[in-house]
């Protein structure tokens, strides 16, 4: 029997996975954690196959807590549940040491399938996300300005081009609202742009948000 941790901060979605699970008959949720602080907690009393982690919970950023969670259980596979599509994110959280990731919209039909194939010791991927960090090895795509972002950095520029302000992005992420001024002032600089709006049209651009996305 597979033995995972769920971490999200969702209730109504580890509720969802729980579910999906149930019907696998090889797979079991044996925790649950609402934020990065839990996880590690778990993790460290007990011991697990897989852990399945929300970029986006409260707190510590998400791709911080991969590095933190491979530097404590090298061998521990880490499957990546996100809201934003596979290509957006993935290769961030793969250098990382990430052994999967999987888009939410995708998690009722291959959830099962992305915890095995982690367990088994493989990489969940799609092919994408395969050539995604091909490029990105090669050093083809590391002069693209976004790429030049930190991990905490980027997070924060993708809540900005989907519409959020900046106090909503303080208060999903736990942060002052001057931290967040500071590194929406940091991402404008280092991308060459000079305000919202074109932070926008460059991730509509770059296909990491949809064409339709609000240009705030």
């Amino acid at each position: 029997m597979i033995r995972i941790l769920i971490a999200d901060d969702h209730d109504i979605l580890r509720a969802g996975l729980k579910h999906i699970l149930s019907e696998t008959g090889d797979i079991t949720v044996g925790g649950e954690a609402g934020n990065g602080a839990e996880a590690l907690a778990q993790l460290r009393r007990e011991r697990w196959d897989a852990v399945v982690l929300d970029l986006n919970m409260p707190g510590r950023n998400g791709i911080e807590l991969i590095k933190q969670v491979k530097d404590e259980f090298p061998r521990l596979p880490i499957l990546i549940l996100s809201m934003y599509k596979e290509d957006i994110y993935a290769v961030r959280a793969l250098k990382a040491g990430a052994s999967g990731y999987l888009c939410k919209d995708n998690a009722e039909s291959q959830f099962p399938d992305a915890i095995r194939k982690i367990v088994g010791g493989g990489l969940f991927i799609n092919q994408n996300v395969a050539e995604s960090l091909a490029c990105d090895l090669q050093g083809n795509r590391a002069q693209w300005p976004h790429n030049r972002l930190t991990d905490r950095n980027y997070q924060i520029f993708l809540m900005l081009v989907q519409g959020m302000g900046v106090s909503e992005i303080a208060r999903r992420l736990n942060l002052s609202v001057k931290t967040v001024s500071t590194h929406k002032a940091n991402i404008q600089t280092k991308m060459g742009l000079a305000n919202t709006a074109e932070l926008v049209r460059y991730a509509v651009q770059h296909h990491l948000i949809e064409s339709d996305a609000p240009l705030a």
